[in-house]
């Protein structure tokens, strides 16, 4: 089975343009490395009427939204290699060397998580 990391981030939106800049350079190099998916998603309807709020859980402020992303790996360990070499790659460590990142990087959640339902 896959196995996906995920990510809510809270990002403002006047950051959007530098956000998008940001995750495609990184999804190309995770991709170079082999991931199998990089998706990044902004928030459009974030008060469902069936469940709680992303913005609650993010506590967002006033002019955020929230980003929902994720990378496909086809197993932990082949994500565990494709993460660790695209954490040496230097373009990598240039990006995240950045002053000012277009979101807040300690308000951002993440994991790995194991496929339960793969239809």
């Amino acid at each position: 089975m896959p196995y996906v990391d995920g990510f809510l981030v809270p990002v403002p939106v006047k950051n959007l343009p530098a956000y998008r800049s940001l995750s495609r350079r990184m999804g190309k190099i995770w991709r170079e490395y082999g991931a199998l998916e990089f998706r990044e998603c902004v928030g459009d309807d974030l008060d469902p009427k069936m469940a709680g709020p992303f913005k609650g859980a993010l506590q967002l402020k006033r002019g955020e939204t929230v980003m929902f992303s994720w990378i496909v790996y086809k197993s932990r360990a082949h994500r565990d290699r494709v993460n660790a070499q695209a954490m040496k790659d230097p373009r990598t460590a240039k990006m995240m060397a950045l002053k000012a990142m277009p979101f807040d990087c300690t308000r951002m959640a993440g994991g790995g998580f194991k496929v339960l339902v793969d239809l």
